[in-house]
């Protein structure tokens, strides 16, 4: 939140700088979200593994293509595809046993995404 909240008040040359650290933290956040589901994967049975091998990779494309957009798209993209990310967690998540985590998972979204939306509108 605080990059986010930064890029309102710092002088125009520093906005950049800052608008990438965003972006980039965004794409990390996105990448692990997808790589979650590779350990959903590695705890079902084989025949239920597909959707959690291709999910577990989306949002790695999507952060990429993101990151490498200017950030006043690259972010509110950022945002939805985190969004998206806890879309499928909260029909995931049950189904493998972690549904205490979805509390902590919306939370964390809405900063995560908020902060996107709020670092895009500065720019």
């Amino acid at each position: 939140m605080l990059p986010a909240l930064l890029l309102w008040t710092v002088e125009p040359d520093l906005r950049n700088w800052l608008a990438i650290g965003l972006t980039a933290y965004a794409a990390i956040i996105a990448s692990f979200l997808g790589g979650i589901h590779w350990g959903i994967a590695a705890q079902i049975p084989a025949e239920k593994r597909n959707f959690h091998l291709i999910w577990g990779v989306v949002p790695s494309i999507v952060a990429w293509i993101g990151s490498i957009m200017p950030a006043y798209a690259g972010l509110p993209l950022m945002a939805a595809l985190l969004i998206t990310c806890y879309g499928v967690d909260r029909k995931s998540y049950p189904h493998a046993g972690w549904a205490p985590w979805l509390p902590l998972r919306l939370r964390l979204t809405v900063v995560a995404a908020l902060s996107c939306l709020l670092g895009a509108g500065a720019i």
